[in-house]
């Protein structure tokens, strides 16, 4: 892919040379020839045919971030269940608000 860039850029340097020493051509438009066919639109094209790597590049490393996140929430959860203590939970009281509990 590298050498159709690089052979679109020569194209386009030679095309805005023969602009700029042609009798009837000035140097603003040899800069405006390589710009707009040379520069601009090699630009553009380099930009959309590499979409598809960012896009992989790009999943990659949210797969990454969330293994990594779920290696945190593990690694947090085994730490938890580890500090806990073994105590059984209080029983509730036996004067609650139902008033069934109530002696007379």
């Amino acid at each position: 892919m590298w050498i159709v860039a690089v052979a679109w850029m020569y194209v386009a340097l030679m095309m805005a040379m023969a602009e700029a020493t042609s009798p009837q051509g000035t140097w603003l438009g040899a800069v405006v020839t390589f710009v707009f066919y040379g520069a601009a639109p090699l630009a553009l094209v380099m930009y959309l045919l590499g979409a598809p790597q960012r896009r992989k590049l790009r999943l990659a490393r949210e797969r990454a971030e969330r293994e990594a996140w779920v290696a945190g929430q593990q690694a947090a959860a085994a730490d938890a269940g580890a500090t806990t203590s073994a105590a059984p939970v209080a029983p509730a009281r036996a004067d609650d608000s139902s008033g069934d509990a109530r002696a007379p």
